[in-house]
């Protein structure tokens, strides 16, 4: 009976590890996408528009399969400083509890 047990509950480690893991992961992925447009946004030539920031980003959120729009994401550029930002959430479903997680990507180009 404990064997039973144990399996029971290493099966629903192993759902929710391979259901939560790759959500955490993109929003990883996403993160350093947008330190790196951030960061390269005004010193690259020639420097690039808000419009083509925006689709960067957007484009690097569908390819993660990331659930915003181009309008979700949040961009200020002024006096040389570029600051972009996106919040979402995503909906987990584990069968037997449904949640959402909500993440909150920020990057900009300031130094410290």
């Amino acid at each position: 009976m404990n064997l039973f047990i144990s399996l029971v509950i290493l099966v629903a480690m192993l759902i929710s590890a391979v259901k939560i893991a790759p959500v955490y992961v993109d929003n990883y992925e996403f993160q350093d996408a947008i330190d790196t447009e951030a960061r390269f946004a005004e010193s690259v030539y020639p420097k690039k528009s808000g419009a083509e920031i925006r689709q960067d980003v957007f484009s690097k959120a569908q390819d993660l399969n990331i659930p915003a729009d181009p309008d979700d994401i949040q961009l200020d550029m002024s006096n040389g400083n570029v600051s972009i930002s996106l919040d979402y959430s995503v909906p987990i479903n584990l069968y037997v509890y449904q949640f959402t997680l909500q993440f909150h990507p920020h990057a900009d180009n300031h130094t410290i």
